[in-house]
C-alpha cells in the first residue's frame, strides 16, 4: 500500500490556482465567442405592405414578424401569447394566408402583404366578423380575440376555396361549413376563458350572412 500523502493547502497556493483557472476559463469563453460570431450582416432592411401601407424597416435578422409588428411598427393588436406557435394569439395573414407571426422571421417576408387586426375594421366601421363577435359575446378577457377574428375570417375563405382540413382530407370531397369543420380549423386558436361556443356562433353567423 502506498504511504499516505501529507497535503497542506496554503492560502497563497489556493489563490494562485484559482487565478489560473479563472484566466483559463475566460480565454476559453472568448475563443468560443469568436468561433460563434455570426457571418455576414446581423440586420436586414425589408419592405412590407402592412394593412395596405408600404413600410420599410431595418431589423435584426432574428426578429420575428410578431416583434416587427409590435415593437417596430407599434401594431400591438397582434398579441404575444405563448411565443411558441401554440396559442394562436399572434395570428395574422401574409399574402392572404394565416400564420403564427411568432414563428416567422420578419426578414422572410420582404415584399409580402401583411394584414393585422388593425387593418380589417375600426370602431365606427367594423368588419362583419368583429361585429359578430360583439353580438355573440365571443370573448371575455379579449386577449386572444384579435387572433381569433383573424383566424375566423381566414377559415371561411379556406372552406369556400375548398382547402381541406383534417376533418375533410379528401381533395375530391365537397367541403361544407359545419360546426365540426369550423372547430377543427379553429383548433389552433386557444381561448383560456373558454368562450368557444360563442366564438363558433359568431363564425356561423357570418357564414350564414355571406351565404
Amino acid at each position: 500500500m502506498s504511504p499516505a500523502i501529507n497535503f497542506e493547502l496554503r492560502r497563497r497556493t489556493f489563490i494562485a490556482g484559482t487565478a489560473v483557472a479563472a484566466v483559463t476559463v475566460g480565454m476559453s469563453r472568448k475563443a468560443a465567442a469568436q468561433t460563434a460570431a455570426p457571418v455576414g450582416a446581423e440586420s436586414t432592411t425589408v419592405f412590407l405592405t402592412v394593412n395596405g401601407e408600404g413600410r420599410e424597416l431595418t431589423v435584426d435578422n432574428r426578429t420575428t414578424l410578431l416583434d416587427a409588428l409590435r415593437e417596430h411598427l407599434q401594431l400591438t393588436g397582434t398579441k404575444k401569447g405563448c411565443d411558441h406557435g401554440q396559442c394562436g394569439a399572434c395570428t395574422c395573414t401574409v399574402n392572404g394566408t394565416r400564420v403564427n407571426s411568432c414563428l416567422s422571421l420578419a426578414v422572410m417576408h420582404d415584399g409580402d402583404e401583411v394584414e393585422t387586426i388593425e387593418g380589417i375594421g375600426a370602431p365606427d366601421a367594423m368588419d362583419p366578423m368583429q361585429t359578430a363577435f360583439v353580438e355573440n359575446d365571443g370573448f371575455q378577457c379579449g386577449y386572444c380575440t384579435p387572433g381569433q377574428i383573424q383566424s375566423a375570417r381566414a377559415v371561411l375563405d379556406e372552406i369556400r376555396a375548398g382547402i381541406p382540413s383534417h376533418v375533410t382530407d379528401d381533395l375530391t370531397a365537397e367541403i361544407t361549413i359545419t360546426d365540426a369543420e369550423i372547430r377543427e380549423r379553429m383548433s389552433g386558436n386557444i381561448c383560456r376563458c373558454g368562450a368557444y361556443a360563442n366564438i363558433l356562433a359568431a363564425i356561423t353567423q357570418v357564414a350564414e350572412d355571406q351565404a
